[in-house]
Parts: structure tokens; C-alpha cells; sequence
């Protein structure tokens, strides 16, 4: 029932009672099928969105005033979104809703509201990559793991958790046998929760490298977000020469900035010195800094990033730094399952994984340095 104004000493009719109480025990329904703007006639009713496109609800200043309230539900597959128009609108949620999300948007003045989900934080559904099933902390997922660039297919709107890391740095270089190589820096690890509302191009950035001159650094691993948010760049820019005199220094990990999105940045360290020439630094990992040379052996590579906690499992660390060469022993990878060895003189150095993140190691006496590892994303939702 509409907003009914009364006069001191009306007699109400059968009908209008009737419609009061039937208005305490179901709301009048309004149901819209474009975007809609409010109106002061519906304060107290129910605004249902009902449109296979994306719509807008427009919340305008001076038509309601404090304690006023209304529940707005979208029963449509397009998602619509609660708009500021000349009010202020704030939640601890997502104002953009999924088919059969709703919730009551409570006025707390005439220029102010708040809206309060129903529905909380609802996940949607996707495919793409490779398809299993997790538990992690007690709570069933499906993950979905992109170890090369593809599309993440929609099935339904909603929230989705990522773990994205960008390609590792390559090792830098000295034409020089006597010269140790550091070690290639970590990729970035980005974590976070985004609203997605259509199919997503995933891009996996592809490992750096530094062979005969030529240098590259890491890729960056995307995630292509459409309309209402910005293309979030979630991979390294890791992995500079970075060379003192005598041996190289270890590249630095990661580091990106997304935009359009809230998310945890895990940006990485930075590498090993080196003051020998006989040995270089390690390349900084994610949560440690590379190694320091010392006496003819290469710095060791930064300690990596356990994904466990976001996969579940056992530890599986990315994200890590490549090992510095050295004339009498090469560093070790940090976290060395992860990551790369270096080479001591004459031998070539190793190359960190596929879809590791994790920095190539540095080479003594050979033009050849390890290649980064491509990176990898992980997009979860609950079920």
C-alpha cells in the first residue's frame, strides 16, 4: 500500500483497513523492469527489479526522511545496482545486486540512507581453467585455477575470492667468467574479493628472463574486470639489472598496483647485495629479502608465499626468489621447492617452474641466467 495521509476524525472503510493490514504482513509490491528512480510513494513498499539487463535503482535527496525504509529485492538475471543520485548511500556490502539478492535501505535522514543486505555476501558461480574442490578453514569451495590465459565463463553474479601472482624476474647477466649473475626477483601476489557480473578474460603473465642482453622482466597476471570496476593489473614489476660492482644484485620482488578493487597487496622484498664479483645477491622473495653474497657462494632467494592458506592443502609456496651464482656454490632458491638454483661456475643455472612466480637463478661464467616462472590465478567461490 502506498503512502496514505488521514485526517483527524476519518472514518476509514472496510477496504482501507484492509489494505492497512494487509500492507503489516506483505509490503506492496512495485515491480520494475528498466532502471527506476524513487519516489516518495515508496516509502514502506517493496522494489522489485525484475530485467535480464543491468538496471539502477536512483536514490534521490528531500523524498524521505529519518526512519523512513523501503526493501528493494532484484528477482532478474541483471544485476542491479543501488545508485546515489543527490543522497549519500553507504553499506558494509555490495550495492550492486545479484539475481535474488535484496535487502532495506533505512533512511537516517532526508539526504542520507544506508542499506542493509538481506543476503550478506553471496557468492556466484563460475567455469574456466581447472575445476576441483576445497575446504579450507571448514568452508567448501570450488577453485578454479589458471595456469594459462583464458576465460572465466559467468554462470551466476555474485562475489568471488582471487589469488593472482605475476611472472618472476629473470636473472641479470655479466659477460664476464669471473662475474656472478643475481638472482631473479619474485612476482607479485595480490589476494582480494571482487563482484563479477560477466565473463572475464584471465591473463597469466609469463616469467622474465635475461639472455644474451636481451633483458624482459616478469609479466603481470590480470584479471579483466568489466563495468562497474577497472581492469586490475595484479602481477610483478619485478626484476631490474641492478648490478653493484663486481657481482649483481639480487632483483627485487613484486611490485604492482591494481586499482578499481579492495584488495591485500603482498609486495615483496628486495634482493641481496653483493660487493664480490665472484658472487651475487639473491632475488627478493615475497615475505623475505634475498641473501647477501658472501666469500665466492651466491645469496640465497627470498622466501616465498605459502598458497595453502588459499588453496588448502599442504604448503605450496610461490612467489619466490632466485638464487645468486657464485664462483665456489650458487644460492638456493628461497623456499627451495618453489624456486630456482643458482649455478657455480661453468654450469648452467636453473630456471624457477611454471606458474612458480618465482625468480630465475643467476649463472657465474656463462651468458645463460635462469628464467622467471610464469604466474598463476586462483578464483574460488563458495558452494
Amino acid at each position: 500500500m502506498a503512502l496514505t495521509t488521514f485526517t483527524s476524525g476519518q472514518v476509514l472503510t472496510a477496504a482501507q483497513m484492509n489494505a492497512l493490514q494487509a500492507n503489516d504482513y506483505n509490503q506492496t509490491v512495485s515491480t520494475k523492469t528498466t532502471s527506476y528512480t524513487l519516489v516518495a510513494a515508496d516509502k514502506g513498499t517493496r522494489i522489485a527489479m525484475n530485467s535480464a539487463s543491468s538496471t539502477t535503482i536512483t536514490v534521490n535527496t528531500s523524498l524521505f526522511a529519518a526512519g523512513d525504509t523501503l526493501f528493494i529485492q532484484n528477482i532478474g538475471a541483471g544485476t542491479c545496482t543501488i545508485t546515489a543520485g543527490t543522497a549519500t548511500v553507504t553499506t558494509a556490502g555490495s550495492l550492486a545486486l545479484a539475481q535474488w539478492g535484496g535487502g532495506t535501505l533505512y533512511f537516517t535522514s532526508a539526504s542520507a540512507a544506508i542499506f542493509f543486505s538481506g543476503s550478506g555476501s553471496v557468492y556466484g558461480s563460475a567455469t574456466g581453467g581447472t575445476s576441483s574442490s576445497i575446504t579450507v578453514s571448514s568452508i567448501n569451495y570450488t577453485l578454479l585455477t589458471f595456469t594459462s590465459t583464458g576465460t572465466l565463463t559467468l554462470v551466476k553474479a555474485g562475489l568471488f575470492d582471487y589469488c593472482a601472482i605475476g611472472g618472476g624476474g629473470g636473472a641479470n647477466y655479466f659477460a664476464n667468467p669471473n662475474f656472478g649473475s643475481g638472482g631473479g626477483g619474485a612476482g607479485q601476489v595480490m589476494i582480494g574479493q571482487i563482484y563479477i557480473s560477466a565473463n572475464q578474460t584471465i591473463t597469466i603473465g609469463a616469467g622474465g628472463s635475461f639472455n644474451n642482453q636481451t633483458f624482459s622482466q616478469g609479466g603481470s597476471t590480470t584479471l579483466g574486470a568489466s563495468s562497474p570496476f577497472n581492469a586490475c593489473g595484479l602481477g610483478n614489476l619485478s626484476s631490474n639489472q641492478g648490478a653493484y660492482i663486481g657481482g649483481g644484485s639480487g632483483a627485487p620482488g613484486g611490485q604492482g598496483t591494481p586499482v578499481g578493487i579492495t584488495e591485500s597487496t603482498l609486495i615483496g622484498y628486495r634482493g641481496g647485495a653483493s660487493g664480490d664479483s665472484r658472487a651475487g645477491g639473491g632475488g627478493g622473495g615475497n615475505s623475505s629479502r634475498g641473501g647477501n653474497e658472501a666469500v665466492n657462494v651466491g645469496g640465497n632467494g627470498g622466501s616465498g608465499f605459502d598458497v595453502s592458506g588459499f588453496i588448502g592443502g599442504s604448503a605450496a609456496y610461490k612467489a619466490t626468489g632466485g638464487g645468486g651464482g657464485g664462483q665456489a656454490t650458487g644460492g638456493t632458491g628461497g623456499s627451495s621447492n618453489a624456486s630456482s638454483n643458482s649455478g657455480s661456475t661453468g654450469t648452467t643455472p636453473s630456471s624457477a617452474a611454471a606458474n612458480s612466480g618465482s625468480g630465475g637463478g643467476g649463472g657465474m661464467g656463462t651468458i645463460t641466467t635462469g628464467n622467471g616462472g610464469s604466474g598463476i590465478c586462483y578464483i574460488r567461490f563458495k558452494v
